[in-house]
C-alpha cells in the first residue's frame, strides 16, 4: 500500500487540514494516510484544545487511516526538533513512501534551496542570528536577515521568514540528516496563514479558529461537517483553563530558584526571572508577558513552562533527543490504516503500542532488560504518563479518574 505521512497537530482539525490530506494523497498517488500527531502539549509551548484521543477521532472523522503520537520531547519544542522526530517517527514506522507538507511556497525546489544553505553554511548562521536575537529581532526575522546577508537572494530569505516554510526546510532538512527514504513533497498553503486570525473563503487557521471558540463565536462552517458534530458534543464541557495552568506552575515556582535549575533550557539566570516575575503577575498571560524579552522569546517562554509544568529534566531531555523516539504510540486507525499497520509491525524499526496497558513487557522483550536505551526508553514513557496526569489537571471538568488514560484508553477506530 502507497503510504503518504503527514506531521500534524490538528488543534483542531479544519478545513485547511482537508485540503492538506486530500491532496496529499492525491500528489503522492497514496492509499493511506498517516498522521504523526502531537500529544497533549504542543510545538508552541500551549495545552491542546482538545485531549490527543478527541482529535484523533476529528482526524479518522475527516479521513486519515492512521494516528501515531510524537511524544513530548519533539511534540514540544523548536522548529528542528520537532521535524527530527516527527521524521523518525514515520521512519520507525517503516512503509512511509511520501512525506507531503503545506507551505507558502508550494515548491519543493526553493526549499530544498534553503535546506542547503542552512546545512552549509550552519554555524555561520547561528552566530549572526542569536547576535540578531540578542538585538530583540524574532528568530524567523533574524535568520532571514543572515540569509539575505550570506546570498543577496531576497526570495530565499523572504521564503525563511514564513511559518509553513520554516517547517518545512525543517522536514527536509530532518529527511537528508537521518538518511531515511521517504520523498518529500509540498502544496501551497490556501487561506489564512499560519497565525492569522482572519478567515478566507471558508480556510481559517487553527489560531483563528480557537480565538473564535474562546470568544464563543460560531466555526462550523470553518470545519469538516463530521468534525463539527463531535465537536459540538465535546465544547459544552469546556475548554482547557489557563488559569489552572498558571496556578500549578505557580506552586512549582514556589520551590525555589535552586530546583529550576536542573529543568530542561532553564538557565541564564532564567530561573530567578521566574521567581521574582511570578511574584508579581496577575495571570498567565502576564506572566508570560513578564518573563519574555529580547533573550526569550513569548514561543521560548511557553515552551519551558511546559517543560517546568512536566518537571522536564535537563540530562533526561538530552538522552531523548540523542536516540529518537524510542516507540509509536497508535492513537487510532481506520480500516486500511489497520490493514497497512499490519503490514508495519512486521518490518517497524519501533516497537508499536495500541495502548500502555502492556508496553512495559513490549520495552523490555524489545530493548533487553537493564539496556541503556530500555532505561531511556522507561524515562521517556513516564514523562509521557506525567503530561497526560498534567494534561487532565487544566480541564474544566476535571475527573481524578482520567490521570492515567494511557493505560485504557483503546484505539480509536474510524466509523
Amino acid at each position: 500500500m502507497r503510504a503518504v505521512g503527514l506531521i500534524t497537530e490538528y488543534n483542531p482539525f479544519h478545513n485547511g487540514h482537508l485540503h492538506h490530506l486530500r491532496e496529499s494523497l492525491r500528489l503522492a498517488d497514496g492509499e493511506v494516510s498517516v498522521a504523526v500527531m502531537s500529544g497533549h502539549f504542543l510545538q508552541r509551548g500551549e495545552a491542546a484544545l482538545f485531549d490527543k484521543w478527541r482529535r484523533t477521532e476529528l482526524a479518522l472523522a475527516a479521513g486519515v487511516d492512521l494516528v501515531l503520537e510524537l511524544p513530548f520531547p519533539w511534540a514540544c519544542n523548536s522548529a528542528p526538533l520537532f521535524a527530527r522526530g516527527a521524521v523518525q517517527a514515520l521512519n520507525g514506522l517503516g512503509g512511509i513512501d511520501a512525506l507531503c507538507f503545506g507551505s507558502e511556497a508550494g515548491e519543493l525546489e526553493p526549499l530544498q534551496l534553503c535546506a542547503q544553505l542552512l546545512r552549509e553554511h550552519e554555524g555561520t548562521i547561528a552566530e549572526r542570528t542569536a547576535q540578531l536575537l540578542r538585538q530583540g529581532i524574532s528568530y524567523p526575522v533574524a535568520r532571514a536577515e543572515v540569509v539575505a546577508e550570506l546570498t543577496d537572494n531576497q526570495y530565499l530569505a523572504g521564503l525563511l521568514a514564513q511559518p509553513n516554510n520554516i517547517l518545512g526546510i525543517e522536514y527536509l532538512r530532518a529527511l537528508n540528516d537521518t538518511a531515511c527514504e521517504i520523498r518529500p513533497l509540498t502544496i501551497q498553503r490556501i487561506g489564512a496563514g499560519y497565525h492569522d486570525r482572519a478567515v478566507v473563503n471558508e480556510i481559517a487557521s487553527a489560531t483563528g479558529i480557537r480565538h473564535l471558540l474562546q470568544q464563543g463565536q460560531p466555526v462550523a462552517e470553518l470545519l469538516p461537517e463530521k468534525v463539527t458534530a463531535l465537536m459540538r458534543q465535546w465544547l459544552p464541557a469546556g475548554l482547557i483553563e489557563e488559569d489552572f495552568l498558571f496556578r500549578l506552575l505557580l506552586a512549582r515556582i514556589n520551590q525555589g530558584a535552586d530546583s529550576l535549575r536542573p529543568l530542561y533550557q532553564i538557565g541564564d539566570g532564567l530561573e530567578n526571572r521566574l521567581v521574582e516575575v511570578a511574584e508579581q503577575a496577575a495571570d498567565y498571560a502576564d506572566f508570560v508577558d513578564g518573563v519574555k524579552s529580547r533573550q526569550w522569546t513569548r514561543t521560548r517562554i511557553q515552551r519551558i513552562l511546559c517543560y517546568l509544568l512536566n518537571e522536564v529534566q535537563a540530562e533526561q531531555m538530552e538522552a531523548f533527543l540523542e536516540h529518537g523516539p524510542l516507540y509509536l504510540h497508535l492513537l487510532g486507525c481506520s480500516a486500511a490504516g489497520e490493514q497497512f499497520l499490519a503490514y508495519c509491525r512486521r518490518k517497524s524499526e519501533l516497537p508499536i503500542a495500541s495502548n500502555y496497558s502492556r508496553i512495559y513487557a513490549l520495552l523490555k522483550r524489545y530493548y533487553g532488560s537493564g539496556s541503556r536505551l530500555h532505561r531511556v526508553a522507561l524515562q521517556l514513557l513516564e514523562l509521557e504518563l506525567r503530561a497526560t496526569r498534567n494534561y487532565t489537571l487544566l480541564m474544566n471538568n476535571w475527573q481524578g479518574g482520567g490521570r492515567n488514560r494511557d493505560f485504557f484508553e483503546s484505539v480509536r477506530r474510524a466509523g
